[in-house]
């Protein structure tokens, strides 16, 4: 199997409900998002799929959240913006962009440096 992965960041603010502490209130983060995509087989240059290809998908994805109320976009009008729905969202949609040779395999989301949610199937 082979792995590749991709990091891009976006800004965004959001607050999380039914939650009982600082996070119940508006605050924003720097995220940090690192995709991984994996293939059985290398196309006909030798890639999984080109950097710059996944980097435009990715790009394209994260430019629906960027300098965004979170809570205010579907589908985080519906369910909390936790970074783990958020990687779940991010897994979805980048998923929709890869149907064939190349799966996605993992999502990062990184609210701080320290803190990082993940989501694969």
């Amino acid at each position: 199997m082979y792995y590749i992965y991709k990091e891009a960041t976006f800004s965004a603010a959001h607050r999380l409900r039914d939650y009982h502490g600082k996070c119940e209130r508006l605050h924003g983060h720097n995220w940090k998002v690192r995709v991984y995509l994996k293939s059985e087989t290398l196309d006909d240059q030798g890639m999984v799929v080109d950097f710059s290809v996944l980097k435009e998908k990715l790009n394209k994805i994260l430019d629906y959240l960027d300098h965004k109320y979170l809570n205010e976009i579907p589908p985080f009008d519906k369910i909390n913006p936790s970074a783990e729905n958020i990687a779940k969202f991010i897994f979805d949609r980048l998923s929709e962009e890869f149907k064939e040779r190349v799966r996605v395999h993992r999502v990062m989301v990184w609210e701080s440096e320290g803190s990082c949610a993940i989501y694969e199937e």
